[in-house]
């Protein structure tokens, strides 16, 4: 696509690739749900953007090591090797929050968290710690000794996302993690994914074009799993036209590229 560079040529001096991908090929079934993509992505915010069935969800899933790639490279963390040592060692250092994640309901907020950190290897001399301040950032104090069962959708997700952030992750893999929050509380979760994007990769994938509009530096778009483009979210806000749906620029953008890779594979099969 003339004039649009990918994610590594804009990125400042200095940027770390935590996320390096060349013709990465996930199949599921007989379907390439994710089909020779490449990636490259370091320290910041990146959203994920893309209709139902691009690929998303397991791209993220691949990412966090539940699905293994059938084809092409994947480095994460300077690391392509997968033995079950390195394995364990990455997973420490990566947070996840699926779209749908298991719980006891009968665990109290905290019980819950400081489970998810004795998985991750959190050490015991730091746990508690660490598990406060999960729960302090994304505001559930009042209700750390609350039970899960208890909790509204939105209380629910932002405990997913304690467990994600408590043993502070160099990788942090969201899949709609705003799905039943308010207004309020994604503001809220868009300043804490700019404080952990100081330090950390951070890729959310999500159907909400202005919360990455809002919170990324980055944005990587799929379709059919194919990479639409991948580059700065400026490029985003002006790739569109008032010809173009949307109720913002934002929302121009992902419609005039979507459209453009579209009308580009039916004009390459004519």
């Amino acid at each position: 696509m003339p004039g649009i560079g990918t994610a590594s040529e804009l990125a400042p001096t200095g940027y770390a690739h935590h996320i390096q991908a060349h013709g990465l090929t996930v199949r599921r079934g007989r379907r390439a749900a994710v089909d020779g993509i490449d990636l490259n992505l370091g320290t910041g915010v990146h959203g994920l953007l893309g209709p139902n069935g691009a690929g998303k969800t397991t791209l993220i899933r691949t990412l966090a090591t539940v699905l293994h790639p059938h084809s092409g490279d994947l480095e994460l963390l300077g690391s392509a090797r997968r033995s079950r040592g390195e394995l364990r060692e990455l997973r420490r250092r990566l947070g996840y929050l699926p779209q749908a994640f298991g719980h006891y309901r009968r665990f109290t907020v905290r019980e819950f968290v400081e489970y998810m950190a004795w998985l991750k290897e959190v050490p015991r001399r730091r746990t508690a710690d660490a598990v406060q301040h999960a729960i302090d950032r994304v505001d559930l104090t009042g209700r750390a000794d609350d039970r899960m069962g208890s909790l509204s959708g939105g209380m629910l997700r932002r405990a997913g996302i304690a467990q994600a952030i408590v043993n502070d992750p160099d990788i942090l893999l969201l899949d709609e993690p705003t799905v039943g929050l308010d207004p309020a509380q994604r503001m809220e979760f868009r300043a804490l994914l700019r404080d952990i994007g100081a330090q950390s990769c951070v890729l959310v994938s999500t159907h909400l074009v202005e919360d990455v509009g809002a919170a990324c530096a980055g944005v990587v778009l799929m379709d059919e799993g194919s990479t639409v483009f991948a580059g700065h979210i400026d490029h985003l806000r002006v790739a569109g036209t008032d010809a173009d749906p949307g109720d913002s620029d934002f929302e121009r953008g992902y419609s005039a590229l979507l459209r453009r890779h579209r009308e580009g594979k039916v004009g390459a099969r004519g």
